[in-house]
């Protein structure tokens, strides 16, 4: 009963608040998908200080919708415009090895083995090498990196 009492009084400034608290939470939880649900928060409560009268019903509908199509316009947006950026292979570290040379430290047999990469070692592919052979990275399948023998040899 209470619930419904706040409901029936909901005013813009509720909005608001929603809207602040949404946009603080991408802060923390980043992903561009708060800011837009906050964005449509203040849109609604927007409209709540221009029409008042507005049931609550109605703001959360608004608000429902605003927030679909905002995201939706968005994602779209940067699918087509995706933002600059100059680490362009942060999140997909295999990536940025692609086109490098290494040593192999061990043989690849069968056409698989393992290869030290920096900090860390990586399941590689490829003809079967023996350990010392120079190597360049052609391609990345999945966590697993594609070798050739380097033409430097």
């Amino acid at each position: 009963m209470q619930v419904l009492l706040y409901l029936e009084t909901l005013a813009y400034w509720d909005w608001f608040i929603a809207a602040l608290v949404l946009v603080i939470l991408e802060i923390f939880a980043p992903g561009a998908v708060f800011m837009w649900l906050g964005m449509a928060a203040g849109v609604v409560g927007a409209i709540v200080f221009f029409v008042p009268e507005l049931v609550w019903k109605w703001q959360f509908t608004l608000f429902a919708l605003l927030s679909v199509a905002s995201i939706v316009v968005s994602r779209r947006y940067l699918k087509r415009r995706p933002l600059a950026t100059d680490h362009p292979d942060l999140n997909r570290r295999g990536a940025q090895y692609v086109g490098r040379d290494f040593i192999l430290d061990a043989a690849i047999v069968g056409g698989r083995g393992r290869m030290r990469v920096d900090d860390s070692t990586w399941q590689v592919e490829g003809p079967d090498l023996a350990i010392g052979t120079k190597v360049k990275v052609v391609s990345l399948a999945g966590a697993v990196l594609v070798l050739e023998v380097s033409s430097e040899e």
